[in-house]
């Protein structure tokens, strides 16, 4: 104490230890000038703090007094980071209805359900809105193939009409008929039985007429048979559906791999904001012990004011630090949630413990060889640009002749009635009148119809052009796909090495800071150590529990990375999904590897006065 400066003595009020030295009374001249200077600084900058404090909105809480009390956190902060109640039922996973909006009383009356990551997967596969599109994806493009197969066969199909119509005539004769030089046409060229001349039968006098009713009830029915005998498009079309087919189960295998890496990242993550909030819970507790440590030391006149003073600072800091990792826990749940699709009144909480994923079983270059083998991101471009090569195929076929057979054979029938007979003027119209008649009648055909497009303007050619540079992006889509996949291996692969070295060394710092930091709250309270190195030994504890958490997590979020590009999915909705959180060796070359769940070694035990971590 006698090495700090006079100015800085004086301040601490330690100026009677220098009344016993005869070279420091001689001094005290020049320490009272430099205890002036100082103490005007001080001022300065005291009124500058206080100038750059009224810039500051006014605090709308009193602040804490000298008790060992912290303020109260928000309700609805402590409402969302509650311990589950339960685990997750299977009736709690069935998804709202898509068009649905959540209540009030949903969202005041939640609940919190834990669940394991094997349960979040299942539950993202049965509920996720994205994948159910994909599906009906797929079964759209099975349709669509089973049309364009059936385009080999001949269509036979039948047709009839059934009809009804009626009508009234009225004719009238204009001119008598009696010029012509038959008999029956004359007025008087036939004998009646009684001997006098008559008309004859087809005779029609001028202004004759007859009105009639006619009546007519047909039908027409018969079977017709297409078939194309020569259709040079009809098989591109064909192979360009089954590629589309393809490519939607491609699509659909592909995003079951990009859903379990979402759920695994949020799953992770939430496990990292959740052992985040209980690091930083039992650091703030540590707070107030060193705190108490402070006040009693203090009161005993051990310590200045400044170390409570600096307790306090660090405590509020902490206060925030805990507050935001409630907050980061409480968005996390959320995120997981929503990935899963779950009810609005449902939020999930991880239940399984942290646990280290084990190293990746195979290599660099085997893995890259196993990513590019059977990947259905890789196929999915594949099958497009076939899809898109038979397109044009199918496209330029268009003007090549087109050969069909067609036969047809059917049968007609019809009544007919007449009614409301009306003759006047002498009558009209000396045609045979049957007041109920029928008609029936048979037909068939067959033959061929040949059909050649000559000139349609270049149309056809610049659709088969436009198909053939599709085809040609899609090569290119291919190659930038290769890149990306190769990219991400070796990057997830690189970290993954980074993570399990890191994780190694974590292990060890905290071991180490945890045993500093139990040596210096000993020689804290024994006054043997300064509060500065409590404060920074316990800073560096947190630091390391902080960093071997991440380094946790890390290994298990580039394992989840890497199991996206090697990862055997199906590729038919209709087969069941199994999820799988390992992959084996043997799993790279065959469609599915069952997995076991990997144990890690215990973290070490820590004391109740140690902020706790965990892997």
């Amino acid at each position: 104490m006698a090495r700090c400066c006079p100015a800085l003595a004086l301040l601490l009020g330690l100026s009677p230890l220098l009344g016993s030295n005869p070279a420091a009374a001689q001094a005290a001249p020049r320490a009272t000038a430099s205890t002036e200077l100082l103490e005007r600084n001080w001022q300065r900058l005291d009124a500058e703090l206080r100038a750059l404090d009224q810039l500051l909105p006014a605090d709308p809480q009193p602040p804490v007094g000298d008790g060992l009390t912290t303020p109260a956190l928000p309700a609805n902060l402590i409402r969302a980071n509650q311990p589950p109640q339960g685990t997750l039922q299977p009736r709690q996973s069935l998804p709202a209805a898509p068009l649905a909006l959540p209540t009030p009383q949903q969202l005041r009356n939640g609940s919190i359900a834990g669940l394991s990551l094997e349960q979040a997967l299942a539950v993202a596969f049965a509920n996720s809105a994205n994948l159910q599109a994909q599906r009906e994806q797929v079964a759209a493009a099975l349709a669509s193939f089973q049309a364009a197969s059936g385009t080999y066969w001949p269509t036979l199909s039948a047709f009839a009409t059934g009809a009804y119509e009626g009508n009234r005539t009225l004719t009238t004769s204009l001119q008598s008929n009696s010029w012509l030089p038959a008999p029956l046409f004359s007025p008087n060229g036939l004998q009646g039985s009684n001997g006098l001349p008559t008309a004859g039968p087809f005779y029609v006098p001028d202004g004759g007429y007859a009105a009639i009713t006619t009546s007519v009830t047909g039908f027409e029915g018969g079977l017709q048979l297409n078939y194309a005998l020569l259709d040079f498009a009809r098989t591109p079309r064909v192979l360009a559906a089954r590629a589309s087919l393809e490519q939607q189960r491609s699509t659909y295998a592909n995003g079951l791999r990009v859903l379990q890496l979402q759920v695994s990242e949020a799953y992770y993550q939430l496990q990292r904001a959740e052992q985040l909030v209980r690091v930083y819970d039992a650091n703030l507790r540590n707070d107030l012990l060193v705190l108490q440590d402070s006040l009693d030391l203090k009161q005993a006149g051990l310590v200045p004011r400044l170390d409570v003073l600096r307790r306090r600072a660090i405590q509020a800091a902490d206060e925030e630090t805990l507050i935001q990792a409630l907050a980061d826990r409480a968005v996390a749940r959320r995120r997981l949630g929503l990935l899963l699709n779950l009810p609005p009144e449902i939020t999930p909480s991880a239940s399984d413990p942290i646990q280290v994923q084990p190293r990746w079983p195979l290599n660099l270059e085997e893995s890259l060889l196993a990513a590019y083998r059977g990947n259905p991101e890789l196929e999915a471009v594949l099958a497009t640009r076939a899809a898109l090569a038979q397109q044009k195929q199918a496209t330029a076929a268009g003007l090549l002749p087109r050969l069909s057979l067609f036969a047809a054979s059917g049968g007609t029938g019809s009544q007919t009635s007449l009614s409301n007979i009306e003759l006047g003027g002498g009558g009209c119209c000396g045609s045979t009148a049957l007041p109920l008649s029928a008609k029936n009648g048979w037909d068939w055909s067959v033959g061929l119809s040949l059909t050649w497009l000559l000139f349609d303007a270049g149309t056809t050619a610049g659709q088969a052009r436009a198909l053939a540079r599709r085809e040609a992006a899609a090569a290119q889509q291919y190659a930038a796909s290769r890149n990306d996949i190769r990219l991400r291996l070796e990057q997830s692969f690189f970290n993954h090495e980074a993570s399990l070295a890191k994780l190694s060394s974590a292990r060890r710092g905290v071991a180490a800071a945890l045993e500093a930091f139990r040596d210096v709250r000993l020689r804290y309270t024994t006054g043997l150590s300064s509060e500065l190195d409590v404060s920074i030994t316990q800073d560096r504890l947190i630091n390391s529990l902080v960093q071997r958490l991440n380094a946790t997590i890390g290994v298990n979020l580039t394992y989840a990375q890497l199991l996206r590009e090697l990862l055997p999915m199906p590729r038919n909705p209709a087969e069941p999904l199994d999820p799988q959180l390992q992959l084996k060796p043997q799993a790279a070359t065959t469609t599915s590897a069952p997995t076991d769940r990997a144990t890690a070694p215990p973290a070490p035990p820590t004391r109740t006065t140690a902020p706790a971590g965990s892997n």
